[in-house]
């Protein structure tokens, strides 16, 4: 940490970003985003298996007062202009902070269509590893966002947004395990079985709703989702075999 010109205290927040670019100017333009947080010295480095991650310590005395940030061999550390007044003293007003300048990385290169996801505050040094793991995953689900965005660890509270920092091929594995023969979707049967699952599930198991929903007589539900059951292996007056197939169904 002293090499890379860091405290030796947290806390931290790890960055990932990835945008596509040549890898010089992806670095640079999440340099120059940094460099507008006040008090916070950070370093940034590429990554093995692409794109650019970024360690930021919490608010410094030393940087407020002006000390100069240095360059190593580990990458490339700066520090924010002084200004005790500014947001960005506290994690979560990193995180504020940086979603707030985000907009202001896409207009360094109008090519360039920036993602990145960020961890929770980092206690110390050793805990670094598992940030940078929660950073990734926020990373993987700011990329299957409708626009290009910046998603904090902290954002993934509820199942389909837990679900979406899953990488591709595990949430097709998943689905495909838990859906059985129903995750054959060329099959006309299948679909219309699905469609009454999905209904079911978002009606919060009621048949009666469900029915009214889909157009159909109760005793049509029920056969329907007995077939499901059929299918699947599952128990839907379960309640953990019913999240078992919501979260089947989001990750198809």
């Amino acid at each position: 940490m002293r090499a890379c010109g860091l405290p030796e205290r947290g806390p931290y927040t790890v960055m990932v970003m990835a945008t596509g670019a040549e890898e010089s100017t992806e670095a640079d333009a999440l340099r120059e985003v940094l460099r507008h947080l006040a008090d916070h010295r950070f370093v940034t480095a590429r990554l093995a298996g692409g794109g650019t991650a970024a360690v930021i310590a919490g608010a410094d005395a030393e940087v407020a007062a002006g000390a100069d940030a240095r360059v190593t061999a580990a990458g490339d550390t700066g520090a924010g202009a002084a200004d005790s007044g500014s947001p960005g003293g506290s994690p979560g007003g990193v995180v504020a902070a940086l979603k707030g300048l985000w907009p202001s990385l896409r207009a360094c290169d109008q090519a360039t269509l920036p993602y990145g996801g960020i961890s929770a505050p980092a206690a110390t040094p050793a805990d670094l590893n598992g940030a940078l793991v929660q950073a990734r995953y926020a990373l993987t689900a700011a990329r299957r966002a409708e626009d290009p965005n910046l998603t904090a660890v902290d954002d993934l509270t509820t199942l389909e947004a837990l679900l979406s920092g899953l990488p591709a091929d595990v949430r097709t594995a998943f689905g495909i395990h838990a859906l059985g023969p129903l995750a054959d979707g060329s099959n006309p049967s299948h679909r219309m079985l699905l469609e009454t699952l999905d209904t079911f599930l978002t009606h919060n198991g009621s048949w009666a709703r469900t029915a009214e929903a889909l157009h159909l007589h109760v005793n049509t539900v029920h056969y329907r989702i007995g077939r499901v059951e059929l299918l699947t292996g599952r128990d839907l007056a379960r309640l953990d075999h019913k999240l078992d197939l919501k979260a089947a169904l989001l990750c198809r």
